[in-house]
């Protein structure tokens, strides 16, 4: 790989001579790993020109830097970023001087919230039991493939190219609307319909449409954090209300603008809200005249029966604002998700959009289209559903003989359950200890409101999880429990 040559500057206030300048220059850029073994120097002349030093003055200081192993020549090709040169294992680049901003004062502060850090290195854990991530077993990737080389030719050029500025796909909007949507229960037409970068970005654009100063929000508790994070920052009043086995309590609710809720898998205890209680909710926000935001993330996955119509299925007022995602049903590192609501709000949504962001990549949302399509997602969701059936009949096997608590578990599905350890543990402390034994688990309090949370919850994935090592992972999990403790790695 070549350097490229505008990556040099001399510093105005350097000392020394021109030539030293340039070989202390070149010699800090190896040293700081930034300038690596191997890489192309530009030639002589052409960093002359850019530095508009003469030539031979750069000659002589590649000349030294030959002499003392950070630069190596090679005839005909030029120089070279020698193999022998001092390189640090990793590129570290330091600051020329002193921050001297006091950032505390002048940023408006967006990382207050209580969202856990799950590790990078999910993927090397041999018992990852973690929610959200995917099994690349699982995936149809060469279908995506196809998919993505399709959405590349030249007959769909301008879905990947045009700047489409508030708009998006047609291809995409329609399959939501004619198949996707249907299966909930759900009819709307192409401009009730607004494409996301996900379901945490419709829940960000809903929260900025409909809640501000003087608002009042109601959540669940526990909930998913990320809610709860982006509230914080909308000046609104949020009450949290604790669920039962069935979800949220419509009863319970005094006074609400919007009404935030995840009835058929609630997050995280995945409870799923009964017919009756769906139509007592729908009654209540009438009665109040709020807005229910839900939340259905994760549909598809239903593999234990048909699920219950969607929320939004059954509103005969337009108060429910339906948020999709497939990033549970593909894979996460897709970010493509939905947002559902009468046209007034899908139009003030997609300005609202444009303005941020304009639209999800175009490249994106046409593959994603094809995929649907052309049926490669019902067979994606169906190998998924198999799987994760067998999953969950293996850990909650495993569960069973080991003694372990289940605190909910989703009537016709899902891919986690939420899990309850004896009320001395702390399942965050839990975590870190399990780690050291390749076994991964999320700790439940981040999920609760307060500061008195309760540190005995916590949530067992199994979407990434093999189905062979599930067992094993639960058995360590028990033996953590246990009094005595784990015995070392």
């Amino acid at each position: 790989m070549a350097i490229a040559v505008d990556s040099f500057f001399l510093a105005p206030d350097a000392k020394g001579t021109l030539q030293a300048q340039i070989q202390q220059m070149i010699a800090e850029n190896i040293l700081s790993g930034r300038f690596r073994p191997g890489e192309k120097m530009p030639s002589s002349r052409a960093l002359a020109t850019h530095l508009g030093v003469s030539r031979i003055t750069v000659t002589l200081a590649y000349t030294e830097l030959v002499a003392s192993d950070y630069l190596a020549s090679r005839a005909r090709s030029g120089y070279f970023i020698s193999d022998e040169a001092p390189v640090p294992p990793s590129y570290d680049p330091q600051p020329r001087g002193e921050d001297r901003v006091n950032w505390a004062q002048v940023l408006n502060r967006f990382s207050d919230g209580d969202t856990p850090q799950k590790p990078a290195d999910w993927a090397e854990y041999k018992y990852p039991f973690i929610y959200g991530q995917v099994d690349g077993a699982l995936f149809d990737h060469a279908n995506w493939r196809a998919c993505a080389l399709r959405a590349l030719g030249q007959r769909d050029f301008r879905a990947l190219s045009a700047d489409l500025y508030d708009q998006d796909d047609p291809q995409l909007i329609e399959y939501i609307a004619r198949h996707t949507l249907p299966r909930r229960g759900i009819l709307a037409h192409p401009d009730e319909i607004l494409i996301t970068l996900g379901a945490q970005n419709a829940l960000w654009l809903a929260a900025q449409l409909l809640l501000g100063p003087g608002r009042r929000a109601v959540v669940e508790d526990p909930t998913y954090y990320g809610l709860r994070d982006l509230l914080a920052h909308q000046g609104c009043d949020v009450t949290e209300l604790p669920v039962d086995r069935d979800g949220l309590p419509p009863d319970q609710i005094e006074a609400a603008d919007v009404i935030f809720t995840t009835p058929s898998h609630q997050c995280p205890t995945t409870a799923t809200m009964p017919m009756p209680r769906r139509q007592a909710l729908l009654q209540r926000a009438r009665e109040l005249d709020a807005l229910i935001v839900e939340d259905d993330y994760e549909f598809e996955m239903a593999f234990l029966g048909a699920p219950s119509p969607a929320l939004k299925s059954l509103d005969t007022d337009g108060r429910v604002i339906y948020v999709g995602s497939f990033s549970k049903s593909l894979f996460p590192g897709l970010r493509l998700g939905y947002l559902v609501a009468s046209a007034p709000m899908i139009r003030e949504a997609r300005a609202l959009r444009a303005s941020l962001l304009r639209h999800p990549p175009g490249l994106l949302q046409r593959s994603a289209a094809y995929f649907l399509s052309l049926g490669h997602y019902d067979a994606q969701v169906r190998r998924m559903s198999r799987a994760l059936l067998g999953r969950r009949e293996a850990l909650e096997a495993a569960i069973s003989l080991h003694g372990l608590q289940i605190a909910g578990r989703g009537v016709f599905g899902g891919s986690s359950l939420w899990m309850e350890a004896p009320d001395h543990v702390d399942t965050a402390q839990l975590s870190t200890d399990l780690r050291a034994h390749k076994v991964y688990i999320e700790p439940g309090a981040p999920f609760f409101a307060g500061a008195d949370k309760p540190k005995n919850y916590y949530r067992l994935g199994y979407s990434a999880i093999p189905a062979d090592r599930i067992h094993r992972g639960i058995e360590i999990l028990a033996e953590a429990l246990e009094p005595s403790g784990l015995k070392k790695a």
